[in-house]
């Protein structure tokens, strides 16, 4: 039976490289693979997936209009010996996409490889990552580490002189220049979340 993969971590934990790698080898094995990145990531290229290895691929786009299920029908009419479903920068899918992606699996018998992130830089949740969450079959953390040696789970926004930005849109577009990951100590004592804890804690004991 077909499964939803859904590969979640920090910033700079080898997600793109691990979805290249993986379709490199359903092809190596003679079969084909349909890849998909957000439309406005252009950092690589328009409609390219690129690791900070220089392992790059080219990819269908999608945006928050996109219907996954019809442009893989289409494309399984025009190749039958399509395999498997890939998607770059997973968190920027919507509710809805996520429900399409979980319906090639349940029906048309194709696994999904979705990658991405699981928080912004504020802490909260991405629609995409967290329907994937919730409705994946499969779940993985894919690791990396922090400066202080902890495993790394959240992610700092920094800007050009590499201070923490706290506040912003959700979405702006960066690589090492504008995001940092972090312990999720470290992203506490940055945002000021212990002060702001131990200050509830007085009042509620005055």
């Amino acid at each position: 039976m077909a499964k939803v993969h859904f590969y979640y971590s920090a910033m700079n934990a080898g997600k793109s490289t691990t979805l290249l790698q993986s379709s490199h080898n359903y092809n190596e094995r003679g079969m084909d693979t349909l890849l998909f990145t957000p439309a406005f990531d252009d950092r690589g290229g328009a409609g390219k997936i690129t690791s900070r290895l220089g392992l790059s691929a080219d990819a269908a786009t999608f945006d928050k209009r996109f219907n996954f299920v019809s442009a893989v029908q289409k494309s399984k009419k025009e190749n039958d010996n399509l395999s498997c479903v890939l998607v770059d920068e997973a968190q920027f899918l919507t509710k809805e996409q996520v429900r399409q992606l979980c319906y090639l699996a349940d029906f048309l018998e194709l696994p999904v490889l979705a990658y991405g992130l699981r928080s912004d830089f504020q802490g909260e949740p991405f629609e995409g990552s967290m329907y994937l969450l919730v409705w994946a079959d499969v779940l993985v953390e894919l690791k990396t580490i922090c400066t202080s040696g902890k495993k790394a789970t959240m992610i700092l926004r920094v800007d050009a002189d590499g201070k923490p930005v706290l506040k912003g849109e959700q979405v702006e577009i960066g690589g090492n220049e504008r995001y940092v990951s972090v312990s999720r100590k470290q992203f506490s004592l940055i945002h000021g979340w212990d002060k702001q804890m131990m200050q509830e804690e007085l009042v509620t004991m005055s």
